[in-house]
């Protein structure tokens, strides 16, 4: 792998998050091919050089300098103890865009209720250090066992489970009952200290940075165009929802004017008919790859 400080050497998260993260690249600009196959893909920017890894190691190799940057979730950076840059939050995780939660969990018909009915207890959990740290905060001894996949079915074998969770449908569908949350989590940009410090490799993470939450702002939103009479400019504003302020501009007829504004992608199908009956035409949705606030 390269060392030049001419290029970026960047992790990409391999896994269940693999998916959702060359997804979003592609939104941002960048298009990443070849990664369901290799562990070194190809991107379209010769500045870049990725490679896949387990977003539970990526902080490790991150810290070590081995990576000038890399995506990986809050949780494994926590777990790993790794001294790294924290350069920003990027918002969705493999499902959905809301943050990921490590749960302490137990059966349906467990007596257990809180955190400290679990005193002398077995915990399993891919997250061991995390999950110590919770128990000793709290000053309730555990012993906390490392985990090796399909913890929910360990649930049985031991007192309690700590498992991540988006959506909690894994949870619900082995009988599962949640009785606290561990840590929240949310998928995170890193750098090396180092690598942080090379004016060019801090402003090609910075840029990624920027249009990765660019496109991460899109997803939700859409674009709308629309004509209207002058006199009529103010009721259409007060329908309009406005990140701002909607852009009002003059048209070939001294009469009418354009408006064009962003709105939230769920209102859409309900603010529109309520335009047309408020006099716009010409209206014209369209959908949007990035947005910079």
């Amino acid at each position: 792998m390269s060392k030049s400080k001419h290029i970026l050497r960047l992790g990409i998260p391999a896994g269940s998050l693999q998916k959702a993260t060359v997804e979003l690249f592609g939104k941002a600009g960048f298009g990443i091919l070849g990664s369901e196959r290799s562990y070194l893909p190809r991107i379209d920017d010769d500045q870049i050089e990725p490679i896949c890894l387990r977003a539970q190691e990526m902080s490790r190799y991150v810290a070590d300098g081995v990576l000038d940057a890399g995506i990986t979730g809050y949780d494994w950076i926590m777990e790993n103890g790794s001294d790294v840059v924290d350069v920003c939050e990027l918002a969705y995780s493999k499902r959905t865009s809301n943050p990921a939660r490590w749960v302490l969990a137990v059966p349906n018909e467990s007596k257990v209720k809180k955190a400290e009915d679990l005193a002398g207890g077995i915990i399993a959990t891919e997250l061991v250090k995390v999950v110590e740290k919770f128990f000793a905060d709290k000053g309730i001894k555990v012993k906390v066992e490392f985990s090796w996949g399909a913890t929910e079915v360990k649930a049985r074998l031991v007192d309690a489970i700590v498992e991540l969770t988006e959506t909690g449908t894994s949870l619900r569908a082995n009988n599962l009952r949640v009785i606290d949350t561990v840590v929240t989590s949310t998928t995170r940009l890193i750098a090396n200290n180092q690598a942080w410090e090379s004016a060019f490799k801090r402003e090609k993470i910075e840029n990624i940075a920027i249009l990765l939450n660019a496109a991460i702002a899109a997803r939700d939103k859409v674009g709308l165009k629309l004509n209207i009479k002058k006199d009529a400019l103010d009721s259409i504003l007060k329908i309009l929802p406005a990140e701002k302020s909607p852009t009002v501009s003059p048209l070939a007829d001294p009469d009418y004017v354009a408006i064009e504004v962003l709105i939230d992608a769920k209102t859409e199908r309900s603010l529109v008919p309520a335009l047309k009956r408020a006099g716009a035409s010409g209206i014209i949705t369209y959908p949007l790859n990035k947005v910079i606030h």
